[in-house]
This record gives structure tokens, C-alpha cells and sequence, in this order.
């Protein structure tokens, strides 16, 4: 009840607990929580709110409530988490600061370490070291009773390439607030402070519905959601499909057993909880929230390997993924767009994301939510189950499971037609590929950098028909090219140097086995040491221009192809398991070799979109 006039502090910044095992939630504040979801929450246009239950944010709204409660006004001041100025989630957080507060100052020190590449570089060091990496900033807000109407913005971005002594010798030097050169900003109808987004964008055709699906909507595509999210990784993904099945077999066993032992403790304690029964021992299990309630629904699991399946788990690389959906923590709607594995053959989809800069990539397999960072998932084709189906003497029991339909709406095709006067030759596949390579325009990413961090994709319907054709034909080559990646031949400018040549008696596998691929330094990736017996030379610099989620495509194998141990589940990853179990010994030779043409020819084709005009 004191009338605390000024709330100083460095609150917590952690959302949730890092895994289930650790059983180590965040604490729950209902009062505070119901706070949050009737402001923060209600007045943001984001469709995802789980970021605004942050520990940080709560302690913002638990000081501002404080702070009010005060007549004579007060401040609050906190370093803390950045990305609440920018966030998509957190419009409404800024929205109800400017209308809380009277006047807000904001020292971004930068520091975010989940970005990659030259926005890496930008962000360099975190003035709290290995102790964060999220981007940090110190906020004052100010309460002065007396005056009214929106908070002053007052905004200073400490600057980029910064190591982390020289950012804190800068906030040292600065001594006070009076020391910062601030500019005032002026918020959007968004409520965007900094990256502010662009009117036009909002003109333009929405990707896809709000909803999942939409049959009538006005938007390209009626179909869309998230790629696959295991929330383990370890256990149900690998490259080799053995390993894959000996993991997830022990890891049923030992639920089962885990199952048994809960259901026989309720007998006797029906008050017990799933989490004081279990054992947490993350190289038997890993548990998530899911999988806690199949416990306590006294569900048993038996290992089948029909449900193995070959994945696009990142860029390039395809790893055995065990696709039985109740120990996948978040399967998006895969089982719509890839039933059977028989419409892998028939289907293909656009994954999306913007989290690490703009990526689209296509598959026509199942994909892992992290291909493309966040991924969003956007078909040629969704399927339904034919529940009306009447099988007949000579049908087999697959046949006419699901029923293919469009991913592309009616709407866009009518609408585009009609914009080219009426042009039937137009179609749904057509259109599908225009928005793969209008996707891929650096002048629309570039145009849309702002709006694209903080929304899905908008896309425009180009003035003049010859440019829907050329974006079309670039994004079906740029498409074809992406998802026969291992045919493409190599570069012809790329030599392959044989250090020790094969001795007639060594086994091919044993010749071609990577342990660690690595550049022959940091700064010279021209050359790429394969093993001791092979280095791949003259890589062309253009190859690493082509970045897909944060690093170029090459970076993706040079980083994943390797033997790797899980330090959680103790779980080994062999890269070389993929090689031997399909009978190719050179596989991540050639798939390395195939990926650097990709590289540069992708870079080609981007290079000759026609201009963006609309």
C-alpha cells in the first residue's frame, strides 16, 4: 500500500521452461495474466500471443499497474529484453505504453544473437556476454500526472558492429539520459516504433486466409499452417532410419513402463500428478506437455515403423523423421498436405518464413517447422479424407482415401485473369510458381523488408502479363532446380582435389566419411577440406549470395553433414548412416558439389526477374 513512486529492476526473461523434463514451469499469476490477455493481449492484431506472457513483459505490467496506483505519477526503469519494440506480438504492449505513459525513453543495445549472417554481424556483441541471446534495452517510462493525451517516444539505437566492452564503455559515457542523443519517434496506425511498415503493403493480396482454411477466401492460397514441430528432435529425427527406429522403440518401452507405473500409483492416490510420478532421465525420454497427457489417460504405444518417413528437416538436407503424430508435439496440418506417400509424388509446397530474413523454399516431401525458420506452409494441393467413400468388390481399401484439392483459390484465378483481360491460358499452377519467384525478388524483399517481419506475405498482381510470365517461368525453374537438387551436376569451374587417392583395398564408405566438414579458414571459403583424403576447390564466391534462413545454402551442409552426439539424450546423428543405408558411399560428396550449382544458378535466375512493377 506504499505509494512506491519508482520501480527500478532487470526482470527475467525466460517464456517458458526449456524442456518438459525439467518440469521447472514459470510460476502462474492470475490476476497479473488476466491483466496482460484484457491490454497487452487484447489490443494487439497479432493472432499468436504466447510472447506477451513472458516473465519480462508480465513484470512491465505488474510496475505500470504499480505505477498507477501512485497519484503523484512515478517511473519505471528496466533493462530487459528487446524485442518487445519490434515484435509483431507486442503491438499491443507499445500501444498501451504510449497511451499509459507520458514520456518513454528507449536505449537499444542491441546484442541479438538468434539473428545470422551480416544482421548478425550488426548486432555483435551482448553486454550481458554469454548471458543472453536476445537483443537487450534499458526503457524509462515516465508518469507525469499532469499531462495528457500519448506518451513522446524518445528512441537511441546504440549503433552496429559493437563489441560488447565498447557498447558498455558507450552507456558509461553517457552517465545519464541528458547524454543520449534521442529521436523522437512517431508511431504508425501499427503501433510500429522502429522498422515502421509500409501503407501499400496492406493493398496488396493477403498469402492466405486468417483462418486455416478458407475455401472463399480472398487470398491466393485457401490452405495454409505450420510445418512439423516435434519438440524432440533428437529421439524422432536422424539420418539413418535404424537409428531412428532403435530410439523410438526404447523411448515407447520406457513410456509404457512410465504409463503402467502412474496409472498403478492413481489407484491408491487419485490426487497423484503426472509430474512427481515420471522419471525426467532426458537419455530414456523426452517429455513434453502432450505427452504428459497420454500418460495420465493411461494411453500405451506400441513401435511401428510404417509411420517412417523422409523429411526436409533444413535446407537441403533430408533426415528419417518418425511421423507418428502422437509423439509430435506440434504436426501442423502435414497429414492434409502429405497423406500418403504416394502425394509426395503429386504435391509440392512453398515453406515461408521471415524470422531469419526472407526465405522461401519449396518441398515435396513433409517439413520440418525450422526448413525455412518458423516455416508456414503453403500447397499446390491440400487433401481430405473421403468419408463418403463406398468401396466396391474390386476396390482396394486405398483407393480414393482423399480427395486432392486445390491449394490456389478460385478467387485469385478469376482475379488474375481478369486483370490480363481476361487471359485463360492462365493457371493455378502458373500462379503458384509466380509467387515462388516474385518470392524470391530482391526488390519485393527489399521494397517490404519492414511489413515482412511482422506479417505473412502480401503479394502484388504485376501490371503487365509478360512479367507474370517471366515471374512464373523463373519460379518454376527456380522451383525444379530446388527440388532436384541432388541431380544437379556439379559446377564446372569446382575442383575436386584428391589429397590421398583411394587405395584399391579401402572400403568406399570408409574413403568418403565425413567427420566434420569445415571452410580452410573463416575468411576463405573458396575452399571446403571434405576429409583428410579430399578438398573441394575454386567455389565460386557467388554460391554463398544465395541465403536460405539466415546462411547460405553450402553453410547448411557444411554445418549439419557431420557426426553428432545430443548432449541431452546422449543420441548420436551420423550423416554418413544416410550414405550406407542408400548404397551411396558418395552421397555427401556429390550432394555438396549439386548444392554449390544450385547455389549459383539460383543466384542467376534471381538475377534475371523482371523488374516489380504494379
Amino acid at each position: 500500500k506504499a505509494p512506491v513512486r519508482v520501480i527500478i529492476g532487470n526482470p527475467p526473461y525466460s517464456v517458458g521452461q526449456k524442456s518438459a523434463n525439467d518440469n521447472a514451469q514459470n510460476l502462474k499469476y492470475a490476476k497479473l495474466d488476466n491483466r496482460i490477455a484484457n491490454t497487452y493481449a487484447l489490443k494487439s492484431s497479432a493472432g499468436l500471443s504466447k510472447s506477451l506472457y513472458d516473465t519480462y513483459i508480465k513484470a512491465f505490467r505488474w510496475a505500470s499497474d504499480r505505477i498507477e496506483s501512485c497519484k503523484d505519477g512515478g517511473i519505471v526503469a528496466f533493462i530487459s529484453n528487446g524485442a518487445w519494440i519490434d515484435g509483431n506480438a507486442h503491438d499491443g504492449l507499445r500501444r498501451c505504453l504510449e497511451d499509459e505513459y507520458s514520456s518513454i525513453y528507449v536505449l537499444n543495445l542491441r546484442g541479438n544473437a538468434r539473428t545470422s549472417g551480416e544482421q548478425r554481424r550488426k548486432e555483435s556483441g551482448n553486454v550481458f556476454g554469454e548471458g543472453s541471446r536476445t537483443p537487450i534495452t534499458i526503457t524509462f517510462l515516465v508518469k507525469n500526472p499532469n499531462k495528457t493525451g500519448k506518451a513522446n517516444i524518445y528512441y537511441h539505437d546504440i549503433g552496429d558492429y559493437l563489441t560488447r566492452e565498447q557498447k558498455l564503455k558507450m552507456v558509461k559515457d553517457f552517465c545519464s539520459i541528458d547524454g543520449i542523443e534521442w529521436k523522437q519517434i512517431q508511431p504508425n496506425d501499427k503501433h510500429d516504433w522502429i522498422n515502421q511498415r509500409d501503407g501499400v503493403f496492406d493493398t496488396l493480396v493477403p498469402l492466405c486466409p486468417e483462418k486455416k482454411f478458407d475455401g472463399k477466401a480472398k487470398s491466393i492460397f485457401c490452405f495454409n499452417g505450420p510445418a512439423i514441430a516435434t519438440g524432440r528432435d533428437s529421439w524422432v529425427y536422424n539420418f539413418s532410419q535404424s537409428a531412428v527406429g532403435e530410439n523410438m522403440s526404447r523411448m515407447i518401452d520406457f513410456y509404457n513402463s512410465q504409463t503402467d507405473k502412474f496409472q498403478q500409483i492413481i489407484k491408491g492416490n487419485t490426487n497423484a500428478k503426472v509430474e512427481d510420478v515420471i522419471d525426467s532421465d532426458q537419455s530414456k525420454i523426452s517429455w513434453t506437455r502432450a505427452l504428459r497427457r497420454h500418460v495420465e489417460k493411461g494411453d500405451k504405444y506400441t513401435y511401428n515403423k510404417k509411420y517412417i518417413r523422409e523429411t526436409s528437416y533444413r535446407p537441403f538436407i533430408i533426415q528419417t523423421l518418425f511421423s507418428y503424430w502422437d509423439f509430435i508435439e506440434s504436426p501442423g496440418f502435414s497429414s492434409s498436405i502429405f497423406p500418403t506417400v504416394r502425394s509426395e509424388k503429386e504435391n509440392i509446397q512453398i515453406c515461408f518464413s521471415c524470422a531469419k530474413g526472407v526465405t522461401a523454399i519449396v518441398t515435396n516431401i513433409m517439413a520440418d517447422y525450422h526448413l525455412s525458420g518458423d516455416s508456414q506452409c503453403f500447397p499446390l494441393y491440400w487433401y481430405e479424407e473421403n468419408k463418403n467413400r463406398q468401396l466396391t468388390l474390386f476396390d482396394s481399401v486405398s483407393d480414393e482415401k482423399y480427395i486432392r484439392r486445390d491449394g490456389i483459390t478460385d478467387w485469385i484465378l478469376n482475379e488474375v485473369r481478369s486483370h490480363y483481360e481476361n487471359a485463360k491460358n492462365i493457371t493455378k499452377e502458373m500462379i503458384f510458381y509466380y509467387v515462388y519467384g516474385l518470392l524470391h525478388s530482391a526488390e519485393y524483399r527489399e521494397r517490404f523488408a519492414d511489413d515482412l517481419k511482422k506479417s505473412l506475405p502480401r503479394i502484388p498482381i504485376v501490371d503487365r502479363v509478360e512479367d507474370f510470365m517471366d515471374f512464373s517461368l523463373y519460379g518454376k525453374k527456380l522451383a525444379e532446380l530446388h527440388l532436384n537438387y541432388e541431380t544437379v551436376a556439379p559446377h564446372p569451374d569446382v575442383k575436386v582435389n584428391v589429397v590421398m587417392p583411394k587405395d584399391d583395398k579401402q572400403d568406399d564408405y570408409d574413403y568418403y566419411r565425413v567427420d566434420k566438414l569445415r571452410f580452410l579458414s573463416k575468411n576463405d571459403k573458396s575452399v571446403i577440406i571434405y576429409n583428410g583424403n579430399i578438398r573441394i576447390e575454386n567455389i565460386p564466391a557467388k554460391a554463398y549470395d544465395y541465403i536460405v534462413n539466415g546462411k547460405s545454402a553450402i553453410d547448411w551442409i557444411v554445418e549439419r553433414y557431420c557426426i553428432s552426439i545430443d548432449k541431452n539424450s546422449g543420441i548420436r546423428n551420423d550423416a554418413n548412416d544416410w550414405a550406407r543405408e542408400h548404397g551411396k558411399p558418395r552421397y555427401i560428396l556429390d550432394l555438396l558439389l549439386s548444392v554449390i550449382n544450385v547455389s549459383t544458378q539460383t543466384v542467376d535466375i534471381v538475377n534475371r526477374l523482371p523488374q516489380l512493377k504494379f
